[in-house]
């Protein structure tokens, strides 16, 4: 149970309702980490703008499945089960290919990307982690070094902002007490549609 009481998809009225009904999965589904917010509906529109923009959006170019791995990576990291559980099953649904899939699973448990995915990719992992764990010490230079192995300034601000966001849902989630769901692990939304929020 989370440490702070929410409002279930049943019980939902007004605009928490309207929002529900945006974003509910199968049989009126609400993810644990939407509905933490439902005291708040204000919160969880933001929570979700900033979700579909970040992770979700079409207007995105690195693929969803290396966004995924950052996002699981991070939670990891953070030592957030919850994200981290439900963003492994998303990178595994956006990659489609098992062994790779082990493969990266693989790299976040040795700490070490630089065998399994390109050059340019494991940097900005390593950007990530810095901004995670040592975000004070960054510099122009740490960025100069994105840009030689190859991503371009607006793939920079994609691994800066997927990464931002995990951040914050990290805490939120481990801050609230936020527990796993017993089914439905890793839906997302169904489409780059920045206004559709459902959940498949």
């Amino acid at each position: 149970m989370p440490f702070i009481k929410t409002i279930s998809f049943q019980n939902a009225t007004g605009k928490l309702k309207k929002i529900y009904d945006r974003i509910k999965g199968p049989n009126g589904h609400i993810d644990h980490v939407l509905s933490i917010h439902s005291l708040r509906p204000h919160t969880l529109e933001g929570h979700m703008a900033m979700y579909k923009s970040v992770l979700h959006h079409s207007g995105n170019t690195l693929p969803k499945w290396y966004l995924e791995t950052i996002g699981t990576y991070i939670s990891q990291l953070n030592s957030c089960d919850y994200c981290a559980t439900h963003h492994a099953v998303g990178l595994k649904n956006n990659l489609k290919d098992d062994e790779k899939y082990g493969e990266i699973m693989k790299a976040m448990q040795l700490k070490n990307f630089e065998k399994v995915l390109v050059e340019k990719y494991a940097a900005g992992i390593g950007y990530a982690v810095k901004l995670t764990e040592d975000h004070h010490n960054i510099t122009k230079t740490d960025i100069d070094i994105l840009r030689k192995v190859g991503l371009d300034d607006g793939e920079i601000l994609e691994i800066n902002q997927v990464t931002c966001y995990f951040n914050y849902v990290n805490r939120m989630v481990v801050g609230l007490g936020v527990d796993l769901e017993k089914g439905n692990i890793g839906l997302s939304p169904s489409s780059g549609d920045a206004d559709d929020w459902g959940h498949v």
